[in-house]
């Protein structure tokens, strides 16, 4: 039933109340009561109003602390929008451009080649077509890839220099990572990559900075994010839950980082400040971000980008308007490839019919790696926001079943 605490009955905001009643009802019966999944938390508003937030399960698989309001969630890649706008703040500023060479600002992509065959041992490389400017970083087109992703001798090259190791600071991991071969020439393909954390050294270099004070001051302070960050201060340890792996061969279900003080990764600040995945936040921060975004940049009196700049980020930026599939492959993404471009920070919606999921066209989206995602739709004027714990992204089709049920409540 609607909670008072929300801004508005669903029905004044064109929503149906018993169908939001029945998304939190439906992930309970296939994914919390079958033990595939610790919890669930949804959260939907329309036109600025908060509607629905629910909050099921609890912090540990089969553990007896329900999730709530103050619960952290690792928000992984969800913090790439967040080193976006960053990034866009500073546009706004002049302080970079978009076609700007990133060796501008890290002068050792100066040098980086193209990976032109081999293997791991024995490898050739090439000079590229064209220097990496700033926008292939803010888009995925830099050439630059994961580890992780299992796709390429790249990956193996990666995982054998420890390409993102928390040993090193983000100015120490972008140093390395441009003595290493890109993929592709930059501007010619889209790959899934440590693209945003090359955009966070850039921002670090533009501002005089380090990222987590940029965040603090200029993102988080003023949108009132009090409970995000790149870790988990004592004081709040306590609200952290635990975080879950799920193989993609057995089904077997482990440990990934235990909760609260048990957690081996956000106990303390870390020396590597992760743009493109290192972030902790709570539903109700970032569901002020994404507040900010729909209302063209600003909150509650506060401006963080011009409206003009936050239609900008939310095109397509992929040149010839072609869709991630199109340009990219059969690599990690976060977002369903069909039908979506890539914007400056996000996936865009250029072909509703091709995502396989209602939407509207210019709709915002991206997710994180242990089953986090939103969407800001500025046709509907909505939000939505799912969070769990389970790597990876894709153990199970939570996400377009959140979009099947949230756009199923629209009345009107």
């Amino acid at each position: 039933m609607f909670d008072p605490k929300l801004d508005l009955s669903p029905a004044e905001v064109g929503l149906n109340e018993d169908r939001l009643d029945a998304i939190p009802a439906f992930f309970e019966a296939a994914y919390l009561d079958t033990g595939k999944l610790p919890c669930v938390a949804t959260m939907v508003s329309r036109n600025g109003q908060l509607v629905h937030e629910s909050y099921r399960g609890t912090t540990e698989m089969g553990g007896d602390v329900p999730i709530g309001p103050e619960t952290i969630f690792r928000i992984y890649s969800m913090t790439k929008p967040v080193t976006s706008v960053a990034a866009m703040m500073l546009y706004e500023e002049g302080a970079l451009r978009l076609d700007h060479e990133v060796a501008r600002y890290i002068p050792e992509f100066a040098d980086t080649e193209v990976w032109a065959g081999g293997d791991l041992k024995t490898y050739q490389t090439r000079k590229p077509d064209r220097p990496m400017t700033v926008k292939d970083v803010l888009t995925h087109t830099s050439g630059l890839t994961y580890g992780f992703l299992m796709q390429h001798h790249l990956d193996a090259l990666y995982r054998r220099e420890k390409i993102g190791a928390p040993t090193e600071t983000l100015e120490e991991m972008c140093a390395r990572l441009a003595t290493l071969p890109l993929l592709f020439s930059p501007g010619e393909r889209w790959n899934y990559g440590h693209s945003t954390d090359v955009l966070g050294r850039i921002v670090e270099v533009a501002s005089g900075q380090t990222l987590d004070a940029f965040f603090r001051d200029r993102i988080f302070g003023p949108l009132g994010m009090a409970d995000t960050d790149f870790f988990v201060p004592e004081s709040k340890l306590d609200r952290l839950m635990a975080c879950y792996q799920k193989n993609p061969l057995s089904g077997e279900i482990t440990l990934a980082d235990g909760a609260g003080a048990q957690s081996r990764a956000y106990r303390e600040q870390p020396k590597l400040l992760n743009a493109g995945g290192g972030l902790v936040s709570t539903m109700g921060d970032y569901h002020r971000f994404c507040l900010m975004l729909l209302h063209g940049g600003s909150l509650d009196g506060t401006r963080l980008l011009s409206p003009k700049t936050v239609e900008f980020m939310r095109l397509n930026h992929l040149p010839g308007d072609r869709s991630i599939r199109d340009m990219g492959d059969e690599t990690f993404s976060e977002a369903r490839m069909d039908g979506n471009g890539f914007g400056l920070g996000g996936s865009v919606t250029i072909n509703v019919a091709e995502t396989m999921a209602p939407g509207s066209v210019g709709s915002f989206s991206w997710g994180g790696l242990a089953s986090t995602f939103f969407w800001v739709d500025p046709v509907e004027e909505l939000i939505a926001i799912q969070a769990t714990q389970m790597i990876p992204s894709g153990a199970y089709p939570i996400r377009p079943q959140l979009q099947q049920l949230v756009y199923a409540a629209i009345d009107w």
